[in-house]
Parts: structure tokens; sequence; C-alpha cells
């Protein structure tokens, strides 16, 4: 099965990269794969400490996650399965790519911040499109709803 890989973050426009996953993946047959990248340095305090602030950051993103995967299963028919990894964003969305051969596409969503520009995964990310064995879909964040519908 092709899975569509998603990157699920604070960004308002992860939101449109979730929706056109489940869009493509209920239209072709597919999956959707989220994956969750949490920076270790937010747990450089003491071992106990550092230990409690992991668990919360997991219970935070399952949270997060099942917003979306209540979303995808109710009105697309996709059961997303989670992903959640520590370390460098970047170098984690490579690895995981590299590690699960059923992923078929990246998807991302841009910022629509013209000063700010797409944001930093798809700015980082499209400077590696060259080397990855997938391609990247890049979805504006201000598309509505309909929009999305109509092209996947």
């Amino acid at each position: 099965m092709r899975k569509f890989l998603v990157v699920l973050d604070d960004s308002r426009e992860c939101l449109n990269a979730m929706r056109f996953a489940a869009m493509r993946a209920a239209h072709t047959g597919g999956g959707v794969e989220i994956l969750a990248v949490v920076a270790p340095e937010e747990f450089n305090h003491w071992i106990g400490v550092g230990d409690i602030m992991r668990e919360e950051a997991r219970e935070r993103i399952e949270v997060h996650f099942e917003v979306f995967a209540k979303w995808m299963r109710d009105k697309k028919g996709i059961d997303p399965e989670l992903v959640i990894r520590e370390g460098e964003p970047i170098k984690e969305i490579l690895a995981q790519v590299k590690e699960d051969g059923e992923i078929g596409v990246l998807v991302l969503g841009a910022s629509t911040d013209s000063k700010a520009g797409p944001g930093p995964l798809v700015t980082q990310l499209t400077k590696n499109a060259g080397s990855l064995d997938i391609p990247i879909t890049i979805v504006p964040g201000d598309l509505s709803k309909e929009r999305l519908e109509a092209i996947t």
C-alpha cells in the first residue's frame, strides 16, 4: 500500500496537508502516516524532569493526532498511523522516508506568510528533494476544503 507521509506540527498549514493526504489516500486506496518530531533539546533537564516532559510531549502529540485521525476515519474512511520520533525535524523526516518503504509521497503544508516564506520544513526539504526516492507534494495553507476536494 502506498502511504502519504504528513508531518504533524503546530503550524496552521498542517491542517491542509492533513486534509490533502487523507483525501488523496481515500481516492487512491492508500494510507496516511502522520509523523511528529520532538526536538531533544526540549528534554535537556534533570533526568526525572526530562522524562516527565518527554511523556507530556507524547501525550500532547497523541491528543493532536486523535483530532485528525477521527476526522480521517469519519469523513474519509482512512485509519492513519502515528509515528513519533525524537531529533532534528529534517533529519527525522528523511530517516522516516528511508526506513518505511511503503511511503510513496511526502505531503507538506506551505505557509501563506509572504514575508516568512513557505516555512522551514518546505524550504529545507525542497533543497533535499533530489535525494529523496519519493515526490514531495506542497499544499498551500490557505486552500479551502472545497478546493482541496476538487483537486484531490
